[in-house]
């Protein structure tokens, strides 16, 4: 059998047909489902899942909320410098991305916008080590100052509806700096939908790393 490579999942996707904002309504997102028995696809919306499901069937949602994780810096020198974080290592470290021009070297210090100082401590592969010199609790810092990271393929500004759209309702516990996607087309109408379907519903979480949003680089694909 001939292996895979990434080239033979490339298909066409026109940039209009990628949604730059959510639908008003969750679980009025499409849905394609297939009719195993009659070989028959169907577009139908992510609302009419309960008539896919049976009573004792399973959900597992992941639960993980996010950080608003993107923050702008400015070194010494004047030089713009972006930092997404991709994981928090202690109360006031993280493991992050940066955007800049040139690599700092580790002692270096960065300037948020308040004045709040980030040291650089190190790399890790393609990551940096940062450590943030405040006194207030990171979370809270991040409240302030951070944007919610959107993907890539969404081009516009992150707004203020961001911060509550780019969660799921069953959020709670505060680590990832990217959305379970899937789980961002359930709404409170469906899941009450479900559950008088007779679905169970299980919980996870799976903080989602910035590791999401980078290309796959290996041609082929084991």
């Amino acid at each position: 059998m001939a292996a895979l490579k990434k080239s033979d999942f490339h298909y066409p996707l026109p940039a209009d047909l990628i949604a730059q904002a959510p639908l008003p309504e969750r679980s009025a997102s499409r849905m394609l489902t297939l009719d195993v028995a009659g070989a028959a696809w169907r577009d139908e919306h992510v609302r009419d899942l309960p008539a896919q499901l049976r009573a004792g069937d399973l959900l597992v949602f992941n639960d993980t909320r996010v950080l608003p994780a993107r923050l702008f810096a400015r070194k010494d020198t004047g030089g713009a410098v972006e930092i997404l974080i991709e994981r928090i290592t202690g109360s006031h470290e993280v493991r992050a991305q940066l955007g800049v021009s040139k690599n700092p070297k580790p002692g270096i210090s960065l300037t948020l916008a308040d004045g709040s100082r980030v040291r650089v401590l190190g790399r890790e592969g393609e990551f940096f080590l940062l450590r943030f010199e405040v006194d207030e609790a990171l979370e809270h810092l991040l409240q302030r100052l951070g944007q919610i990271p959107l993907p890539p393929y969404i081009t516009r500004a992150p707004d203020a509806s961001d911060t509550e759209r780019y969660q799921t309702v069953f959020a709670r516990h505060v680590g990832a700096v990217a959305a379970p996607t899937a789980g961002l087309h359930f709404d409170a109408p469906l899941l009450d939908a479900l559950r008088a379907r007779g679905v169970r519903f299980g919980y996870v979480t799976l903080h989602v790393g910035a590791g999401t949003f980078q290309p796959l680089r290996s041609e082929r694909v084991e």
